[in-house]
């Protein structure tokens, strides 16, 4: 149609070591909601991940972990508690100026069937709640999510809502 812009679908690819600075630097700017890192600590975590990937030359980005993982979060180990044997999405974002391009779905999405592939059940999460996130709340139960439980984090100074969703096939 003229007149109509079509955005091209970008590919979901993994992670590597050469778009650390960029996951890095896009992570910190959501330190707020996620935690900040330092690249010693990225580095790590990004060896002890299970499925890291990007869209775009970093448009968004995931890391999740699986129960097996040397990670010391309060909300990892919270789960890690209560399933045997789990996948736990640690963080995922979108640029500010890629918002909108439904990048985060296709990130989950690509998440679930990897996941189910390799013989999990259930993918996990964690919301804040306070302070809270409906938009975040929304969109995880617009993805089958169900919460399961919470807590109240970092010596009170955070609260979270935990979600899963069943991914058997």
């Amino acid at each position: 149609m003229a007149g109509t812009m079509t955005k091209e679908v970008l590919p979901i690819e993994r992670v590597s070591p050469a778009d650390e600075a960029a996951i890095l630097a896009l992570n910190n700017e959501h330190a707020a909601e996620l935690s900040w890192l330092e690249p010693e600590r990225l580095s790590f975590l990004l060896g002890e991940a299970f499925y890291t990937r990007r869209i775009g030359m970093l448009e968004a980005f995931i890391m999740c972990f699986d129960q097996d993982a040397r990670y010391d979060s309060p909300n990892f180990l919270w789960f890690r508690e209560r399933y045997p044997r789990f996948v736990y999405v640690d963080r995922v974002v979108v640029a500010a100026e890629a918002r909108g391009r439904g990048h985060a779905r296709r990130l989950y999405e690509d998440l679930f069937e990897h996941a189910r592939d390799s013989g999990y059940a259930v993918v996990t999460c964690e919301v804040n709640a306070d302070p809270p996130n409906p938009a975040s709340d929304a969109f995880h139960a617009a993805l089958g999510f169900a919460e399961i439980g919470d807590a109240v984090i970092h010596g009170g100074k955070k609260s979270v809502c935990y979600y899963a969703k069943p991914i058997a096939g």
